[in-house]
This record gives structure tokens, C-alpha cells and sequence, in this order.
């Protein structure tokens, strides 16, 4: 009887886990998708060896990290969706909630971002382009928001999930190996992107079906950026993040437009800045907005393990 319960777990499980679909996020009366995949767990070795070509000393030592499953955007959140959260003008569209949402928060509870004063794209594209200069707190509340509309428990990636869905199985510099030559067909960035960001989605995906990982816009985590955080992981970690109440820095993962092939590989880690705010005029400067990092954008994931509300508030930066 006992072996026959296990069966019977392990079967649910499979089904739990490996029966899950991708899917497109849906906001109410928007005619607008964004697809998401979804990524299952395990293990992977985080970071960079030293003899890779580019390796700075924040990507090691290399360490073993195990990820729960989760659900990942395809393509960096675009001004098309991000927006509808500055604007807020479809709140009262948000879904009737009921048992069965993941989330119970009411949309008027949510902080909204500011009008820039300036028009943040640049002038290189808004529609199926990626959304940029916003701020970390910005990316955090977006996600929020988007929870509370959808019903749907979403946020940032920490940085560990974003390297392990980057890597796509690979243990080279890229997702597609150490040849930089392919970066082309896989990646925007300063070699080939014209001096601007380009749409979503217009290069090869990895292997997990992920566009832009590699260039485009480089991508906000939930991470504090501690130089020596790996030196703690020789043994391994489960699902790490590493929190922090500090602005800056935090980690951004993926390099962009305007970068070059050595900040494009997985391993790559960069932290934020406040001199990307150094052109604001604004006194106080603004919380929501990075004048000056037009290469920072974001995606959101969906982990399979819904948390609870208490969690879900501490992920989105709240305080009771």
C-alpha cells in the first residue's frame, strides 16, 4: 500500500509539473498578448570559469544552484504593455476575483508610475519595442500591477533564474556556444543594432524558446549586486536571491544595444547605478524613472509555486 502511495505522488507531480503548457498573458478588454514559457526546474551551474573569454571576478567561483519551475515572459516587456500601467487608464477592467486567483490584491492598491517629463523611448520605436529607463522599484510595481489585473501572481526574476533560463542547458559563454560570430543571428547589440534598441523577438530564441536573453536591453532582477555573493555557494543553493534594502545596486543580466559581446554572455552581471539618473532635473529625481539607462529594460516570470500573500508582498517591495 505504501509503494502504491508513492506511485500515486510521483504521478500527480509529473503531472504537476511537466504537464504544464505555455500561455499568453491576457488583459482584460486588451487586445494585446504576451506570451509566456515555461521553464522547468533543476540544476545548473551558475557563473563563469576563469578561463572564459571575458569572465570578471563577480561570475565566480561556479557553483551548483538548483531552480524551481517557473513561468518566463518570451521577449522583454514592451512600451505596449508597460504603458498600460503608466497610464493607467484600463484599472477597472482588472478581473473579478475568486478562489482560484493567486492573487487577491485590488489594482487601486497599487502605486502608480509618474509621466516622465521627457518621451523615454528616445525616439527608436514604441510599438513591439522593448520598454526602457524605467527603475527597478518601477519594474517591481509594474509586476504588481500586473498581478492585481490578471489575477496571476507575477514579478522579477531573481538573478539565478534569469542565468539558469539564459543558458537554456548551455555551459558555454552563450546559450548557443563560445562563438561570438553567431551573436548575429541571436542578438542585438553594438555591432549590429544601428545605435538603437530594435522589436522584440526579431533574433533566433534559445533553445528554451527565449528571445533577447543575449543584447537588446539588459534586464532588471530582484537582486542586490554583491560582488562576492558566490564565494558564500561553494556547496550549493537552492532557489538563491540576494536580498537587500539598498536602491543600489541592483543586478541587471543580459547586456544590450549598446553593448559589446563580453557583457552579452550568461554569466554576465552588472549593477545599477544612481548615475543613471544624472541628467534628471527633477529635485527630488524621480523614483520611477532612469534618465540616462536607455539600454535597461525587464520580463517578468510566474513561479509554478504560487507564494503566499505575505511573500507575494515582500517580493513587490511592500511594508504593512
Amino acid at each position: 500500500m505504501r509503494d502504491f502511495y508513492i506511485k500515486l505522488f510521483f504521478i500527480f507531480w509529473v503531472l504537476n509539473v511537466f504537464g504544464q503548457e505555455n500561455y499568453s498573458i491576457q488583459l482584460p478588454e486588451v487586445d494585446y498578448q504576451n506570451p509566456m514559457v515555461f521553464i522547468q526546474g533543476g540544476e545548473f551551474i551558475m557563473g563563469s570559469p576563469k578561463v572564459e573569454g571575458g569572465h570578471f571576478g563577480d561570475e565566480g567561483p561556479q557553483h551548483r544552484v538548483t531552480i524551481a519551475p517557473f513561468w518566463m515572459s518570451n521577449v522583454e516587456i514592451t512600451w505596449d504593455l508597460y504603458n498600460l500601467f503608466v497610464s493607467r487608464e484600463i484599472d477597472q477592467n482588472q478581473i473579478i476575483k475568486d478562489a482560484n486567483t493567486e492573487v487577491s490584491l485590488d489594482v487601486d492598491a497599487v502605486s502608480g508610475a509618474t509621466t516622465p517629463y521627457v518621451e523615454m523611448s528616445f525616439g527608436m520605436g514604441i510599438d513591439n519595442y522593448p520598454a526602457i529607463c524605467m527603475t527597478q522599484l518601477a519594474a517591481v510595481k509594474f509586476c504588481e500591477w500586473l498581478s492585481a489585473m490578471t489575477g496571476h501572481f507575477y514579478r522579477l526574476p531573481t538573478e539565478a533564474e534569469w542565468e539558469y533560463a539564459a543558458r537554456a542547458g548551455s555551459t558555454s559563454s552563450y546559450s548557443f556556444g563560445d562563438d561570438v560570430s553567431e551573436l548575429m543571428n541571436y542578438a542585438w547589440f553594438k555591432g549590429n543594432s544601428n545605435d538603437k534598441y530594435q522589436k522584440v523577438g526579431t533574433k533566433k530564441p534559445n533553445d528554451w524558446g527565449l528571445h533577447d536573453m543575449h543584447g537588446n536591453v539588459a534586464e532588471w532582477t530582484l537582486d542586490q549586486y554583491l560582488p562576492t555573493a558566490y564565494s558564500k555557494r561553494k556547496k550549493g543553493v537552492d532557489n538563491p536571491q540576494e536580498k537587500g534594502e539598498k536602491i543600489y545596486p541592483k543586478v541587471v543580466r543580459g547586456g544590450s544595444w549598446m553593448d559589446s559581446p563580453n557583457r552579452l554572455r550568461s554569466a554576465a552581471r552588472r549593477p545599477s547605478s544612481k548615475s543613471w539618473k544624472k541628467r534628471d532635473p527633477q529635485i527630488p529625481k524621480s523614483i520611477w524613472w532612469h534618465t540616462d539607462a536607455p539600454f535597461v529594460g525587464f520580463r517578468v516570470v510566474r513561479p509554478l509555486n504560487v507564494p503566499s500573500e505575505e511573500e507575494q508582498k515582500q517580493y513587490w517591495n511592500y511594508s504593512d
